[in-house]
């Protein structure tokens, strides 16, 4: 029997089917194969068409289908991890009202910080974790706001991953997780916020029945597993943010571990036992996968927008034809500081890090006699490696101090540029795996449903494919030229150290 896991990204989809017994990876696919673009009808604002989203989901499982490695009916459960904090609005006929709002959109900024005074900061941060910041409940008040009428027709509010559930099964569920990451959780109450919905005028009618992590959201309708060639009636018995269901998929469960992703965004995702904030809101905290009442597991979430976009971009404007492959060999030509040449990757949208502030990604230093488009890619890693190091720092802030992190062995960490400068600028042992986003999500369908008795069973049999270690020299190094990038984004910001 297998299980299979849907992994809805932002550029595009995949799918796996893991075989319960084993928990072998059958399968994987990822549809399209080129990048799904992100709408951005105005600065600062990023859409995606939820109906493309299924389309793609579709077109996905066929295409697991078409390698005839398994047989579609041994399937016994569904698994989904979304992109987090997109605004996905239905009316009662279960249609999308417009475009989901995604999660690297500013437009919601100054709404969110204004709640944030209105409500009280102590109030946001003791019992939401966060101010409502760009997060969803702030997009929600955008609509209210600038499409009063899109407003008056919702029947409810859906994340990314609820939209595809609702396709699949034809109910709408949600979680703690999801309404946490919407900043919708009250965690000291332990139910939706009050003081939010009110403040906002939002009816608690607008959010779907609250089922656990791992639990049934519905069963599949006859009708689409016809379509997709599956057993009617199985269920979706798992659904998680993409950076929640990534730490899953790590074996990163419990207090003091620590899970990293560099794709389109880059983040450093932490477990822990206490209910933590950052003063600033510059990091997040959201009900991990394995939350309940009586079992507290926050994850802390340090999210840089620009991370893999900004390589996606240097290689179309230097040539679409290059594939990242041999952008990484070029940029290993290229010796450690770039000969001078700083990038930095902030051009997706506010950075959470950087307190919401649009600041674009820069490149500076050029020296026209030198610097080549292969010192263009390597600036381009090393700048994202560094953009890692100053968030961590506002985790060690928050006393969250990892003693090892672990990755997926894709997309920036692909690079060994890329892993060992994020090594030797954070100092923390990096453990690499094979994993994926919807092997995770399989995994996840599979404990759902009772296949596992815990994360730690059905994570067991993972080992690391490559360990790189901190190195004191490279460390002294790369902390000099750090300082150089610090300084510029201080300079970009505004900001002086006397010490520097």
């Amino acid at each position: 029997m297998y299980v299979l896991g849907i992994d809805l990204g932002t550029s595009s989809v995949k799918v796996s089917v893991v075989e319960i017994a084993t928990a072998r990876v059958v399968v994987t696919v990822q549809y399209p194969e080129t990048e799904r673009t992100i709408i951005a009808p105005e600065n600062g604002w990023a859409e995606q068409a939820p109906t493309q989203w299924w389309k793609d989901v579709q077109q996905a499982i066929l295409k697991a289908h078409a390698t005839q490695k398994y047989y579609p009916k041994d399937i016994m459960a569904i698994g989904i991890a979304y992109q987090m904090h997109g605004l996905v609005m239905i009316d009662k006929n279960h249609q999308a009202l417009r475009n989901s709002i995604i999660w690297c959109d500013s437009r919601a900024v100054g709404i969110g910080d204004a709640a944030f005074q209105a409500l009280g900061e102590a109030y946001c941060l003791n019992h939401l974790l966060n101010s409502p910041g760009n997060f969803t409940a702030a997009k929600l008040a955008w609509v209210k706001q600038q499409e009063p009428e899109l407003f008056r027709q919702i029947y409810q509010l859906l994340l990314p991953g609820d939209y595809i559930a609702l396709q699949l099964t034809g109910q709408t569920t949600t979680t703690v997780s999801a309404l946490s990451e919407g900043v919708f959780w009250d965690f000291k109450a332990q139910r939706i916020s009050k003081n939010l919905m009110q403040y906002f005028g939002f009816s608690e009618e607008y959010i779907p029945s609250i089922q656990p992590v791992f639990g049934e959201h519905g069963t599949l309708l006859a009708d689409v597993a016809d379509q997709l060639q599956l057993l009617p009636g199985i269920p979706v018995s798992y659904k998680a943010g993409d950076q929640p269901n990534n730490a899953l998929s790590l074996n990163v469960s419990e207090p003091g571990e620590f899970a990293a992703t560099a794709g389109t965004s880059g983040v450093i995702y932490g477990v822990t036992d206490q209910l933590i904030y950052d003063q600033q809101s510059r990091i997040n905290s959201f009900a991990h996968v394995n939350y309940t009442t009586d079992l507290q597991r926050i994850g802390v979430l340090l999210c840089i927008n620009g991370t893999g976009i900004l390589n996606s971009w240097l290689r179309k404007v230097t040539g679409a034809a290059i594939s990242f492959a041999f952008m990484n060999q070029l940029a290993a030509k290229i010796p450690a500081g770039c000969e001078g040449l700083l990038m930095l990757p902030f051009g997706n949208g506010a950075e959470r890090i950087l307190q919401n502030k649009t600041l674009q990604a820069h490149i500076t230093l050029i020296d026209l006699n030198k610097h080549g488009t292969a010192h263009l890619y390597r600036a381009a890693q090393e700048g994202i490696a560094f953009a890692f190091r100053y968030g961590l720092n506002i985790m060690r802030e928050n006393n969250l101090l990892p003693g090892i992190i672990r990755a997926g062995k894709a997309n920036m960490f692909l690079s060994d540029v890329f892993a060992d400068v994020f090594v030797q600028n954070t100092g923390v042992p990096l453990h690499l795996y094979n994993n994926d986003g919807s092997v995770g999500a399989a995994m996840g369908a599979a404990i759902g449903v009772g296949a596992y008795a815990s994360i730690r069973e059905a994570m067991q049999h993972q080992q690391a494919v490559a360990v790189i270690l901190p190195d004191k020299h490279k460390m002294e190094y790369y902390t000099q030229v750090y300082h150089r990038w610090e300084a510029l984004l201080d300079e970009k910001l505004n900001i002086t150290h006397p010490s520097l």
